[in-house]
């Protein structure tokens, strides 16, 4: 339970799109394809109200080489760049590629279950101030499932603004979303997003291909589109062929489909919390406002040694598999995440699993 693939068949277009190519032989290099530019300016004005010049969208292999290239670019090796855990642990691989350090402002954990984490403004502008260079942002956030609020991004891109400090923005759960208009990108927040930040979008994780590897860099202002035309050309031509034509398929094509999952989504993450409720007593799970994961606070049924080896302990008792809270973070410990987008009867199957285990240790 604890990979970012969804248990769903690919969208039909997007099937059609990749075995016609199969059929015609079609295995050659990614050139120029101005149409995923086009349809992700339409996706993202009819998703969240963003107007996108197709022009301005680049393309790059995944999210995470996007960041790094764009990163290397910014800051020295022995620099510090800002996370706020508990976050996707590739942050700190990433970061680590480069040979900085992470420099942690943790979120502000929610007081109690029906509200969600928040950005420490305070704390991070204390980071822009002390010289960090370089801000990844997960917006919407994985693992934790919040949407910031758009006063809280304003905020956040002036201070950016003041410190000289960019912005890298992960919104690769974006289309993921439960409350229509919620969400915000980062960049249409304001003219000092525009200039201060990048966004790193992609259709991998919302259409379930992450293997065909494409992903999407956003740049709207004059200093931020300065930076990536610094990149390589061979960032884009080493994406693939058919993560480019499934992501242009998806963005123009697929809305209907991932209408569809987000309603079967939506249902998934009310069924976990019943399930936790009835079958997890002591559990603490707040229904995410965007993506597919559940962050199971599992702090008051287990000690501080069983914290630790949480993982394990789920294996070795109940024969699930799940992803510890201590990799995204000191703020994760005693935390699991899972993954709901599956069906109905496995997610029952998991949580019975993670009830035998809790019974065991």
């Amino acid at each position: 339970m604890p990979f970012a693939v969804m248990d769903f068949e690919l969208a039909e277009p997007i099937k059609e799109a990749i075995t016609g190519m199969i059929q015609d032989s079609d295995a050659g290099y990614l050139g120029e394809i101005p149409e995923l530019g086009e349809n992700f300016a339409s996706f993202a004005s009819n998703r969240w109200g963003w107007k996108v010049n197709p022009k301005e969208v680049r393309i790059a292999p995944d999210v995470g080489v996007a960041v790094i290239e764009v990163a290397r670019l910014i800051s020295k090796p022995g620099e510090k760049i800002i996370i706020n855990t508990p976050v996707y642990y590739n942050f700190f691989n990433w970061i680590s590629e480069i040979h900085c350090q992470p420099l942690d402002i943790p979120l502000i954990a929610p007081s109690t279950l029906g509200e969600a984490y928040r950005l420490d403004l305070e704390a991070i502008e204390t980071g822009y101030r002390d010289g960090a260079k370089v801000h990844i942002l997960c917006h919407p956030h994985n693992p934790v499932g919040s949407i910031y609020p758009a006063e809280d991004l304003l905020q956040l891109a002036d201070l950016a603004h003041k410190y000289g400090v960019t912005i890298l923005s992960d919104e690769i759960h974006s289309p993921l979303i439960y409350e229509e208009g919620r969400y915000k990108p980062f960049l249409s927040i304001s003219d000092s997003a525009r200039d201060v930040g990048i966004s790193f979008v992609s259709a991998t994780k919302a259409f379930s291909f992450a293997g065909l590897k494409c992903a999407q860099m956003i740049a709207q202002g004059e200093r931020s589109t300065s930076m990536l035309d610094r990149l390589p050309h061979a960032i884009h031509s080493r994406a693939s062929l058919y993560g480019a034509v499934a992501s242009s398929v998806a963005y123009g094509q697929c809305e209907p489909w991932l209408d569809a999952v987000i309603d079967y989504l939506d249902g998934a993450r009310d069924h976990l919390a019943k399930l936790v409720s009835e079958k997890l007593p002591g559990v603490g799970y707040r229904k995410p406002d965007a993506g597919y994961f559940g962050w199971l606070d599992l702090r008051g049924v287990l000690n501080a040694e069983q914290i630790q080896d949480v993982a394990n302990l789920m294996i070795e008792h109940g024969k699930i598999a799940v992803a510890s809270g201590s990799l995204y973070g000191a703020g994760g410990r005693g935390f699991i995440r899972i993954n709901f987008a599956t069906s109905g009867e496995i997610l029952e199957e998991a949580v019975n699993r993670i009830a035998l285990a809790l019974s065991q240790i």
